[in-house]
């Protein structure tokens, strides 16, 4: 599985939209829907600094890793 995005976790904890944290992260809502529907490659660091001011978190609260199965590893 590797590096799994809680950011939807986040933003329902701290009861703010998708379009209310892409208008104060300066990011677009399709940027940041790749995001939280774990389909992105990759974050900067500014972007996830500027998630995590806004939602009052830490980087561990949205990003977690998660080993891969057996089965997963063989696909």
């Amino acid at each position: 599985m590797g590096i799994i995005v809680n950011l939807d976790v986040m933003m329902a904890k701290r009861k703010i939209s998708l379009t209310e944290l892409a208008n104060q992260v300066d990011l677009t809502q399709a940027n940041l829907s790749i995001l939280k529907n774990n389909k992105a490659k990759a974050i900067r660091f500014s972007t996830l600094e500027s998630i995590c001011e806004v939602l009052h978190c830490q980087p561990g609260d949205i990003l977690e890793y998660v080993e891969d199965t057996k089965e997963e590893e063989t696909k």
